[in-house]
C-alpha cells in the first residue's frame, strides 16, 4: 500500500454517489447507480479532479444491509474502472462490522473506506482512537477519517495527532461546530501537509488556502462540470470568482436543502430530486426519509434555473 500515493490521489471534488431504488418494491437499482458513475466521470470527475464515495449518507448507507453496501460498492468501483478513485462507507456502530467492511473495501477494490465515530451512544474519544486503530489494522486500504461531531464524539486536535500514527490514515473529512472556527482553521493549516483534508463544511476558499485538497460537492451529481470548473478556480488561486461561484450555484442548493430538512430527515433526497430534474436516473430515499419529489419539485426545478444548470427537463 501506497500511502502517499493514496494521499495524493484523495483531491478535487468529493462526490457520494447517491444509491437509487426501483420505485415499485424499493429494491437497489445497481444499473442506474452504474449510469449515474458514467455521467459523473463524462462531466469531467476522474483522478487529480475528484474522488468517489459509494454508500455514504448521501448513498442511503443507514437503511441498507450489510450485503446490499458491498455490492454498491462494487457497482462504483467496477463502473468507475479505475479512472477515478473510490472510497466505500464504513460507518457503523459496531467494530467486528467496521473489521467485515475494511476487509470487503480492500477485496473489492477500493482505494478507501470512510470511517466515521459509531453513533446512538456518546462513545468517547478513546473509544473512537480504539475504533479506527481496528480498521487501520483489518486492511491494506487508505482511510479516511470524517467528523461527524453530530452524531457522537468529536475529533480535537489532539486525537488528529494520535491518529496519524496510522500509517493508512490519508484523509481527514473535516468539519467542526459553528462556534469552532477557529479549530477548523488550526486544523487544516496545522495537518494538511500529512494527511489530505477534505472540507466538509462549504468554506472551501479558506481551507484551500490552508491547504485543504478536496471539497464535499454535492452539486456534483447534478452537475459535476460546474464542480470540476470550481475546482480549477481554486487551484489557479482565483478565490474571488470561487467564492461567487458558490455564492450564485451552492448557496442556493443549501439552501433548499435545509428548508427540506424542516420536512424529513436523511440525506441525499436533494441530489436525487436534482438529478431527476436535469434528466437522470433517479429515485426516492428508503424510508424512513419520507419521499420530497412532489412537495419540492417545483422549488427545486426554480433553483436550478436560476443557478444556470444546463439540462432542467420542463414540467410535464
Amino acid at each position: 500500500m501506497n500511502t502517499t500515493a493514496l494521499r495524493n490521489r484523495l483531491t478535487g471534488c468529493y462526490v457520494t454517489i447517491p444509491t437509487m431504488f426501483r420505485d415499485d418494491d424499493l429494491e437497489l437499482d445497481l444499473d442506474a447507480v452504474r449510469r449515474h458513475v458514467r455521467f459523473v466521470r463524462e462531466g469531467g470527475i476522474q483522478t487529480g479532479t475528484g474522488v468517489l464515495l459509494a454508500g455514504g449518507a448521501a448513498g442511503d448507507f443507514s437503511t441498507l444491509t450489510f450485503e446490499e453496501r458491498l455490492r454498491v460498492a462494487e457497482t462504483v468501483v467496477e463502473a468507475a474502472d479505475g479512472k477515478v478513485p473510490v472510497a466505500m462507507g464504513a460507518q457503523t456502530t459496531s467494530t467486528r462490522e467496521l473489521i467485515a467492511l475494511a476487509g470487503a473495501a480492500e477485496r473489492l477494490g477500493a482505494d478507501y473506506i470512510q470511517v466515521s465515530a459509531p453513533f446512538y451512544f456518546n462513545h468517547t474519544q478513546e473509544d473512537f482512537y480504539e475504533y479506527v486503530q481496528a480498521a487501520a489494522e483489518a486492511a491494506n486500504i487508505g482511510i479516511i477519517v470524517y467528523n461527524t461531531y453530530w452524531t457522537s464524539c468529536g475529533l480535537p486536535p489532539e486525537l488528529v495527532e494520535r491518529l496519524l500514527a496510522f500509517p493508512n490514515f490519508v484523509g481527514l473529512k473535516w468539519s467542526v461546530p459553528d462556534t469552532g472556527r477557529m479549530v477548523f482553521e488550526q486544523v487544516v493549516s496545522r495537518f494538511s501537509s500529512r494527511v489530505s483534508i477534505m472540507d466538509n463544511q462549504n468554506r472551501y476558499v479558506t481551507s484551500h488556502i490552508l491547504g485543504a485538497r478536496a471539497i464535499e460537492l454535492h452539486v456534483c451529481n447534478h452537475w459535476p462540470a460546474w464542480g470540476v470548473r470550481l475546482w480549477k478556480l481554486l487551484e489557479e488561486r482565483k478565490y474571488e470568482e470561487a467564492q461567487r461561484e458558490m455564492v450564485r450555484v451552492a448557496l442556493p442548493f443549501l439552501m433548499l436543502w435545509a428548508e427540506m430538512e424542516q420536512y424529513t430527515g436523511g440525506d441525499g433526497y436533494l441530489d436525487k430530486l436534482c438529478m431527476e430534474l436535469v434528466g437522470l436516473g433517479s429515485s426516492r430515499c428508503r424510508p424512513p426519509t419520507r419521499d420530497v419529489r412532489e412537495r419540492f419539485r417545483e422549488k427545486a426545478r426554480h433553483m436550478l434555473i436560476q443557478c444556470g444548470v444546463p439540462g432542467v427537463v420542463a414540467p410535464a
